[in-house]
């Protein structure tokens, strides 16, 4: 009786016969194995390839810790003033200068750099969790209910973005929570429209048919058994949403509508520093060398997810 367990493999002429080694798989069969890799394997291997990917995540992991530990790195308060050392340029004790109060600029960019990456995620997940519920329900029951949320979501679209921005922050005020609700309101449409057109696609396989068949709830199959498919699209837009929201909240800081002094964000710092661009040039070098390095790095790193989410891209294909 034929083992299915057992892989029967015919070399190709020229081919050398596997052999058996006491203790080891024959080689073909080794060879067989490492090719039944699960999904999670596949993905990992995909974005392993992608140098700038890997990179750019430590980076970020990096300016994360960097920013959560400021007060065990650098010896200043982000408001200590010293007069006597205003707008030094960047030197031992001051590595990225002083500004024209003496404040110690490191200090300043790391936690300007916290407050901006907390906006970044905190904006990217809710946003992608309000995108996540809109299309995947207009994309699951299609219909009337599809037409009015794709017209809400097509009507958010077509407001003026950056109006809109500056009219609730100057209606709501410049609170960190207040500039977290505004921009969730604002970028949740992209992500209801990758969510719609996944479901559109799923609710059409077999797996969805044999779960109403078996009597399953239009809840448990929207979030046990089709939303699970869609999370490679859904995660790669929140990463790309973060360097949207970072920047987002840069602008809107830089204008003077976002989180206010003297909390630093990477916006004020600008701000504040504008007049000073040609005098002291370090005081806008740090603040916009870290949103260039910042937004780079989750661009990559969802570049780098992107592929390797997707079933269709080979693992010899290049990165």
């Amino acid at each position: 009786m034929h083992d299915p367990d057992q892989i029967e493999r015919v070399p190709a002429a020229g081919q050398p016969l596997p052999v058996d080694v006491p203790g080891r798989a024959p080689e073909g069969v080794a060879a067989a194995a490492d090719r039944v890799l699960s999904t999670k394997q596949l993905a990992w291997r995909r974005f392993k390839r992608h140098k700038l990917a890997i990179i750019s995540a430590l980076l970020l992991i990096v300016l994360a810790l960097v920013t959560i530990f400021v007060g065990l790195i650098s010896q200043f308060g982000f408001a200590q003033q010293n007069l006597l050392h205003r707008v030094k340029p960047p030197s031992s004790n001051h590595w990225f200068g002083t500004d024209q109060l003496g404040r110690d600029e490191f200090t300043r960019v790391l936690y300007g750099g916290r407050i901006s990456l907390l906006v970044g995620f905190t904006v990217a997940l809710s946003a992608g969790v309000i995108g996540a519920l809109v299309g995947s329900v207009a994309g699951y029951y299609g219909g009337w209910i599809d037409n009015v949320l794709m017209r809400v979501t097509d009507l958010f679209l077509s407001i003026p973005f950056l109006v809109v921005l500056i009219i609730a922050a100057a209606a709501l005020g410049g609170s960190l929570f207040d500039i977290v609700v505004i921009l969730s309101a604002v970028l949740w449409m992209p992500d209801a429209r990758i969510v719609r057109g996944v479901f559109l696609s799923l609710k059409e396989k077999e797996f969805v048919e044999a779960a109403r068949a078996s009597g399953a709830s239009n809840g448990r199959i929207i979030f046990y058994h089709m939303l699970p498919n869609a999370m490679g699209p859904i995660i790669v837009n929140v990463t790309l949403t973060v360097a949207a929201a970072i920047l987002t909240e840069s602008a809107l800081s830089f204008l003077g509508f976002g989180v206010q002094p003297p909390t630093p964000t990477w916006g004020n710092l600008l701000n504040g520093s504008r007049q000073f661009a040609q005098l002291y040039p370090w005081l806008v070098w740090f603040p916009g060398l870290a949103i260039l390095i910042t937004v780079l790095c989750v661009n990559f790193l969802g570049d780098g997810l992107r592929d390797a989410l997707d079933p269709h891209q080979k693992i010899g294909a290049p990165g």
